[in-house]
């Protein structure tokens, strides 16, 4: 009788851990399953759309991923051509006008004049005092009064000025240079040299030209990142890749503001992996094979090889992003990459699959480890009663 009520009393017991076990046991994380079927909760049973999207890496889906990774030139930012040569407010021009023999307007009677001098053929040069051009755009010139110079490049003002001066010189010419360039200007701070302003010149400054001028970077070239804000734009890009590509070292606007940081990137690790930790790496980044080798790799007795997920937000234009998805408050889609790494082309395509800064890359437990564990508490339960039941059968 005592040995009837212990068995049922074991078959009891394995039941109730039997249909409870999901929840019994103490986990590291989501299974494979739990996040593979976050991606099917319908519009219906949840009332929203699925709050993330679960994307098996296949190699077209590699391409893609790895083909928009390398795209990345500053894609926010017209690459334009260089800006004009274009006078405006707090510039300085300089200003000198030549009127032929005989000189009426600007005819000076000393060879050696406040003025101007007068050669022996009796032309005159006049060198006028800087101008200062104002808030409004405007110079005040002799004989002509208050001109309107802002938005003209400097040939401009001087075609200006020769029609301004006909019939009051003669036969004028006009030579404008600007002497101090404060409208068309970059600024470069951040970790440089030298934090500066840098005017810019018809030339076309470039994003190197700007790094040059403030002195060069005050750290290592492969761990620097380049940001350029424009029109309330902003966009980043390793340097390394700006000096390696030269159609990322785009022409520079004016009030670009370039800012040269140091700022590692890094990913966070959990998980079935040889350790769970925020990882760095260099700027000019990783692949998923690599990020792998860092974190020693998935852990034989517990990993599911074939769960192993990035979990990363995506730019809604991101190629794998399907309509009608969830999008968070600073517009970004909540995405999970899912690779089986049972299949040996999965090895290949980690080695082209970028890793981006602030991923989570996570892999689930098998469920052998689960198993194990509930065998681990069958076990623990049956030998105390095994062993009862065989001392009540020597008494016997």
């Amino acid at each position: 009788m005592k040995i009837k009520y212990l068995s049922a009393l074991l078959v009891i017991a394995a039941g109730l851990l039997l249909q409870g076990c999901n929840g019994f046991f103490a986990s590291a994380g989501a299974s494979r399953s739990q996040v593979t079927d976050a991606a099917t909760a319908s519009i219906s049973e949840t009332g929203a759309p699925a709050l993330i999207q679960v994307v098996p890496v296949t190699p077209a889906i590699a391409r893609q991923v790895a083909q928009a990774e390398r795209s990345m030139r500053f894609p926010t930012l017209p690459n334009q051509a260089a800006p004009e040569n274009l006078v405006g407010p707090g510039d300085t021009l300089d200003i000198i006008v030549w009127e032929a023999a005989p000189a009426i307007l600007f005819r000076n009677t000393s060879s050696n004049s406040l003025l101007g001098t007068v050669t022996p053929t009796g032309t005159s040069t006049t060198t006028l005092p800087p101008q200062m051009v104002s808030k409004q755009g405007e110079i005040m010139f002799p004989f002509v009064g208050k001109l309107q110079v802002g938005g003209k490049t400097p040939s401009q003002i001087e075609s200006l000025l020769v029609e301004k001066l006909k019939g009051k010189a003669n036969q004028p010419q006009v030579i404008v240079r600007v002497a101090n360039n404060l409208s068309s200007t970059v600024t470069i701070v951040g970790e440089v040299k030298q934090s500066t302003r840098m005017p810019l010149s018809p030339k076309g400054e470039r994003i190197l030209d700007a790094v040059a001028a403030a002195g060069g970077v005050s750290q290592p070239v492969h761990k620097m990142t380049i940001q350029v804000a424009r029109n309330g734009k902003i966009q980043s890009l390793p340097l390394e890749t700006i000096i390696r590509d030269p159609k990322a070292n785009i022409p520079l606007q004016p009030n670009d503001v370039v800012t040269v940081y140091y700022q590692p990137l890094s990913f966070t690790v959990l998980g079935a992996t040889g350790k769970n930790d925020e990882i760095t790496f260099e700027a000019t980044g990783i692949n998923l094979s690599q990020a792998m080798g860092r974190v020693g790799g998935l852990q034989d007795s517990r990993a599911d090889s074939k769960a192993v997920f990035i979990f990363r937000l995506e730019a809604p234009d991101a190629p794998v992003i399907q309509p009608n998805g969830l999008v968070t408050e600073d517009n970004q889609v909540p995405v999970v990459y899912q690779f089986n790494m049972n299949d040996p082309a999965t090895f290949f395509l980690a080695q082209s699959f970028p890793m981006k800064n602030k991923d989570m890359l996570y892999v689930s437990a098998a469920g052998s480890v689960e198993l194990n564990k509930f065998l681990s508490v069958i076990t623990s339960v049956l030998s105390p009663a095994a062993s009862i039941n065989n001392q009540f059968l020597i008494s016997q």
